[in-house]
């Protein structure tokens, strides 16, 4: 099978639009985290560090010289992005884990295919002595 074939089965699966529509969700998902992150979580844990803005926290490695700019370590900056990261990883988890019980809830309901081989024999058998 060829490798335009492979493509074209997959495409015609329905996985590709459920992928790009799912890359198109967890884009827009990031950027609701990132807002919840920086302009509803981050400002009053700032105020309980005594008025902190986390993207303001720096450390200077080189002052700036004329036309070459500090080196600076914005561990503020990451540390609004880490928060970001854990958000939508717990997110994602909560989904997974929802969607994996629901999965399991589906394969243990029995399918009702009548009486079992072993009970018709039974009855078979109970017949034949009559």
């Amino acid at each position: 099978m060829g490798m335009i074939s492979e493509f074209k089965e997959f495409a015609m699966k329905g996985n590709l639009i459920d992928m790009a529509a799912g890359i198109i969700i967890g884009a827009a998902i990031g950027k609701v985290v990132s807002s919840l992150v920086a302009d509803v979580i981050m400002p009053p844990i700032g105020v309980l560090m005594g008025g902190v803005d986390f993207t303001d926290l720096a450390y200077t490695i080189q002052e700036a010289a004329g036309d070459v700019p500090a080196v600076v370590i914005k561990y503020g900056a990451f540390a609004q992005t880490l928060i970001d990261f854990l958000i939508v990883a717990f997110a994602i988890f909560i989904i997974i884990k929802i969607m994996n019980k629901a999965q399991r809830k589906k394969e243990e309901e029995p399918e009702e295919t009548g009486p079992s081989q072993e009970e018709l024999l039974i009855e078979i058998r109970d017949l034949l002595k009559k």
